[in-house]
């Protein structure tokens, strides 16, 4: 990638939960052939095991940092280097606290201003789409380790090494970087998505693409699907027809313990 290039290329990140609206919104922010919403992204775990790589003996027996750094400060450009798209929105919880924090790794190496949208769904209604699909669909993970109730299996879905856990730390933190963040409700996106997205490409700085509602298409990027063997059939497949806000039955069927611990998430 030329420095010209780099300089023109653009880093969002999307920070939400499972079940929350990430398909639904990459299938409809994809459609512009300058941008793209990535898939489940591997790039902030890839910046965080090269940092992590600092606390071996092997290193710390020769302390290169300088060198190291090299590499951590092109893992986005280089990552992306062969993408089309000028406009890179990183599925990833780019804010999340840790150790190390994501967003503290992104300060020293990315060195360039990213802004991230935050994708909004109450905590109830991410744990009843699940419910939903894990019953649908028998090889869904939650269904794969032995456990027989839905308090087992929700109380897995929750663990804290997670993908709802990671992304609830993200969410939460981001509501202390309000300078960068753009949030978005699901039920907004549902019910109003034109005029979600509009707001979205205002955030984005870049003018509106003209997206269309309905007929929409499964995620496919340069040529690349999900393989939902991995997690269980129709992880990531949404609907294609019009956009509406449905209601999910399996709400009420949610075990009382996890409303107890839980239901209290909500945005």
């Amino acid at each position: 990638m030329t420095s010209e290039q780099k300089k023109n290329k653009k880093l969002f990140f999307l920070i939400a939960m499972p079940r929350s609206g990430n398909t639904l919104f990459a299938s409809i922010m994809n459609q512009n052939p300058e941008l793209v919403v990535t898939a489940n992204s591997i790039t902030l775990e890839i910046m965080k095991y090269l940092y992590l790589l600092k606390k071996t003996d092997v290193f710390q027996n020769y302390p290169d940092h300088q060198s190291l750094n090299n590499i951590l400060d092109t893992v986005y450009d280089t990552f992306y280097k062969d993408w089309p798209q000028r406009i890179i929105i990183d599925r990833g919880p780019v804010l999340a606290s840790g150790n190390p924090g994501n967003f503290e790794l992104m300060k020293i190496h990315y060195k360039r201003p990213f802004k991230c949208i935050v994708l909004l769904r109450d905590l109830m209604d991410v744990l009843a789409s699940y419910m939903k699909w894990y019953t649908e669909n028998p090889n869904a993970f939650p269904n794969r380790h032995g456990l027989k109730t839905d308090e087992e299996k929700l109380s897995m879905i929750m663990n804290n090494a997670g993908a709802v856990a990671k992304e609830l730390n993200a969410i939460r933190d981001a509501f202390n970087y309000p300078n960068i963040c753009h949030f978005v409700k699901y039920d907004d996106l549902v019910t109003n998505p034109e005029e979600e997205i509009k707001k979205i490409y205002k955030f984005l700085d870049e003018p509106y693409f003209n997206h269309r509602f309905i007929d929409l298409d499964q995620i496919n990027i340069n040529g690349i699907g999900y393989n939902d063997s991995i997690v269980g059939k129709n992880m990531h497949t949404i609907k294609t027809g019009e956009i509406v806000k449905e209601y999910n039955p399996y709400i009420e069927k949610i075990p009382q313990r996890i409303k107890d611990k839980y239901g209290h998430i909500r945005f």
